[in-house]
C-alpha cells in the first residue's frame, strides 16, 4: 500500500493501478459476525470507550461563525450545545438545566446571549456560567460557581469542531490526528471554506454500516450504475495506512484519456476523488473543487439506530471568483448530487443490511482484501474498545 507519496505521485499510481486492472490490498481476509451491529453491551462500549475518549467532529467553524452562536448536537452519551464564545474560541456544554434537568435548548441552531430554561427559567451564559435564579430570595443559598453547565472537551482545529463526548476527558486534536494527518488536514486550508450545507439524518442501521458504505470502492458500479457509477472507476484506490485513519484516491473515469496516452507532467487532481476516514466516524471526501464531510454517530440507546450528518464545503463567494447566483447554483447542484445518491440508493440498502443481521441464523460475513479501508475502520474499532475494556478491568 502506498505511503507518504506526494499527490501527483498517488494519482499516478491510481492510473497503475487502473491499467492493470486491480486496487491495493490488505493483508488478508477477515471474518466478522453480525452481532457487531445489533449487541446493544458492544454498542454502550462503543459509545463509552470510542466517542467518549477520542476526539470527534461535530461541526464546521463557519457554521458558527460570530460570537453567541450555537448549534445543538445528539451525540451517543451526550445531548450537548456547541457555542462560539465572545473571544472566538468555541465551548460545548451538555444541554441540561442544573436545576430541575429541563432540556435548555430545542433549537438545532441559532444566536442566543442567554440559554433560558424553560421549565424555571433558569438562565446561563454563554461561556456555562450561571446567570440567574429566578426568584432567588426564596430558593436559598446556591454556590454559583458549582452550579454552571456540565463542560463537553472542545477545541476547533483545521477549520471543524471536535469534542470528546466526556466531561471527564482531555481533548489534543492534534495528538489524536498523529504526525501524517494533522500537518495534511493543515495543507487543505479548510478554515478558509465556508460550510454551504449542513443537515442530518436519523436512520435505523448501525453506525458502523453506515461508516463502512463510504468507505467502499467495491459497490459504485453496482449499487450506483446511474450516477456515482458512471463517474467513479469501481474497486480501484491506492491507499495509505496511516494506524487511526486512512486515506485512498479512486480514479474517475475521466482518466481513461490516459490509460494508453502518458499524461506527462500535467497535474490530473481534477481526474480523482480522494476519500480520507478521519477516525473513529468521519469520511472526508476531497474533490476536484471542494470538500464534502460525511458523519456517523450511534444513537444513545440503540445499537440499530444512527444518526447520520453532512456536510459541502465550498470557497467563498470572494474566493471563487464567482458572482453570488452562480455560485448558489453550483453548489446547491452539489448538494441535491450528494442528497440523490446517498439517499435514494446508498440508504435503503443499509437500512435493509439492519433488518436482515437480526436474523437468527445469520451467518458470519467477510471482508475482502479490496475492502482495504474497511478493515482498517474495522480493526482501529475494534482496537479502541479493547483499550478501554482492558482499562476498565485494570480499575476494577
Amino acid at each position: 500500500m502506498t505511503t507518504s507519496l506526494p499527490r501527483q505521485d498517488r494519482i499516478r499510481r491510481a492510473l497503475d493501478l487502473l491499467r492493470n486492472e486491480t486496487t491495493d490490498k490488505y493483508d488478508e481476509i477477515a471474518q466478522f459476525e453480525p452481532g457487531e451491529y445489533t449487541d446493544p453491551v458492544l454498542a454502550k462500549e462503543e459509545r463509552d470507550y470510542i466517542f467518549g475518549r477520542v476526539p470527534s467532529i461535530v461541526a464546521h467553524g463557519s457554521e458558527i461563525a460570530r460570537p453567541n452562536d450555537f448549534i445543538t448536537v445528539a451525540m451517543p452519551r451526550n445531548n450537548i450545545i456547541v457555542v462560539r464564545q465572545k473571544d472566538g474560541s468555541v465551548k460545548s456544554f451538555v444541554n441540561h438545566c442544573r436545576h430541575r434537568g429541563a432540556m435548555l435548548e430545542k433549537e438545532e441552531k441559532g444566536r442566543c446571549r442567554i440559554f433560558s430554561c424553560p421549565y424555571h427559567r433558569w438562565s446561563y451564559d454563554p461561556d456555562g456560567s450561571l446567570r440567574t435564579i429566578t426568584r432567588d430570595n426564596t430558593f436559598g443559598e446556591v454556590d454559583r460557581s458549582e452550579t454552571g453547565l456540565i463542560e463537553i472537551p472542545t477545541e476547533e482545529r483545521h477549520g471543524f469542531i471536535w469534542v470528546v463526548d466526556n466531561a471527564d476527558a482531555d481533548i489534543d486534536v492534534a495528538s489524536w490526528l498523529g504526525p501524517e494527518i494533522d500537518p495534511m488536514l493543515a495543507g487543505y486550508e479548510l478554515d478558509k471554506l465556508v460550510c454551504y450545507r449542513a443537515a442530518g439524518f436519523d436512520e435505523p442501521t448501525n453506525w458502523k454500516i453506515m461508516q463502512d458504505a463510504f468507505l467502499d470502492g467495491y459497490h459504485i458500479q453496482y449499487a450506483h450504475p446511474n450516477t456515482a457509477g458512471k463517474i467513479i472507476h469501481t474497486n480501484v484506490m491506492a491507499f495509505e495506512d496511516f494506524g487511526r485513519h486512512c486515506r485512498f484516491i479512486a480514479p474517475r473515469k475521466s482518466i481513461d484519456r490516459f490509460l494508453e496516452e502518458d499524461p506527462g507532467d500535467r497535474p490530473l487532481d481534477k481526474y480523482v476523488t480522494e476519500t480520507h476516514w478521519l477516525g473513529p466516524n468521519s469520511t472526508l471526501l476531497r474533490q476536484p473543487d471542494h470538500f464534502q464531510l460525511l458523519t456517523f454517530r450511534p444513537h444513545p440507546t440503540d445499537p440499530g439506530k444512527s444518526r447520520m450528518e453532512q456536510r459541502l464545503m465550498v470557497p467563498t463567494v470572494e474566493d471563487s471568483g464567482m458572482d453570488p447566483e452562480r455560485w448558489d447554483h453550483l453548489w446547491n447542484k452539489n448538494w441535491e448530487i450528494l442528497l440523490a445518491v446517498l439517499h435514494n440508493e446508498d440508504f435503503p440498502l443499509l437500512r435493509d443490511s439492519q433488518v436482515v443481521m437480526g436474523s437468527a441464523d445469520a451467518g458470519d460475513m467477510l471482508l475482502g482484501r479490496n475492502e482495504v479501508a474497511n478493515h482498517v475502520f474495522r480493526r482501529e474499532t475494534k482496537k479502541l474498545v479493547a483499550q478501554g475494556r482492558a482499562e476498565a478491568a485494570a480499575r476494577s
